[in-house]
C-alpha cells in the first residue's frame, strides 16, 4: 500500500470520524435542550430514535478506527499476523449491532401513523444488507486467516531451509 494512498484512506477516515463525532453532538444536544416537535406522533418517539441513531454512529466510529489499526498494520508490513484478528472481529461486531440498531429503529417506528410502513419495510432491507457486509468482512476473515496459516508455515519452512544450508 503506497504513501499516498495511506494518506488518502486516513483523511477519508478522519473526514467521517469527525461527521460521526459532529452528528453524535448535534443529537445529543437536540436531546437535552428538548425543543418541542411540531409533529405530536413523533414525538413519543423521538428520545428512543435519538439514542439509536447515536449508538449507530459510535457503531460506526468503531468500525473506522480499527479500519484505522488495520492500515496501520499494513503500513508496517504486519497484518498478516494474529493481532489483526482482535480488529476485524470487533468490526464483525460493529456491523451486527449496528444491524440490531437498525432493526430496532423499524421497531420503534413501526407501531402508530408516525412513519410510513415503507420506510420501515426500507429500514428492513438496510438490515439485510448491514448483515451482508458483515457476511463479506467474515469471508475476508477468513482469507486473512488462510494467508497468516501460510505465512507461518513459510516462516516455519524458511527456518528448516536455514538449518540445511
Amino acid at each position: 500500500m503506497g504513501q499516498l494512498m495511506t494518506l488518502a484512506l486516513r483523511g477519508v477516515l478522519v473526514v467521517l470520524l469527525a461527521g460521526a463525532a459532529c452528528l453524535q453532538g448535534v443529537l445529543i444536544w437536540l436531546l437535552v435542550a428538548g425543543s418541542p416537535d411540531p409533529d405530536a406522533a413523533l414525538a413519543s418517539v423521538r428520545t428512543p430514535v435519538f439514542l439509536i441513531v447515536v449508538a449507530g454512529a459510535a457503531a460506526a466510529e468503531v468500525v473506522l478506527v480499527c479500519v484505522w489499526r488495520l492500515v496501520t498494520m499494513v503500513r508496517r508490513g504486519t497484518v498478516f499476523s494474529l493481532g489483526a484478528f482482535r480488529y476485524v472481529h470487533i468490526v464483525i461486531g460493529a456491523f451486527v449491532a449496528a444491524a440490531l440498531l437498525v432493526c430496532a429503529l423499524g421497531v420503534v417506528l413501526a407501531p402508530g401513523e408516525a412513519v410510513a410502513p415503507g420506510i420501515v419495510l426500507m429500514l428492513g432491507g438496510v438490515v439485510v444488507a448491514i448483515l451482508g457486509v458483515a457476511l463479506v468482512v467474515l469471508v475476508l476473515r477468513m482469507l486473512l486467516a488462510q494467508a497468516v496459516a501460510r505465512d507461518i508455515e513459510a516462516a516455519r519452512m524458511r527456518a528448516e531451509l536455514a538449518e540445511v544450508i
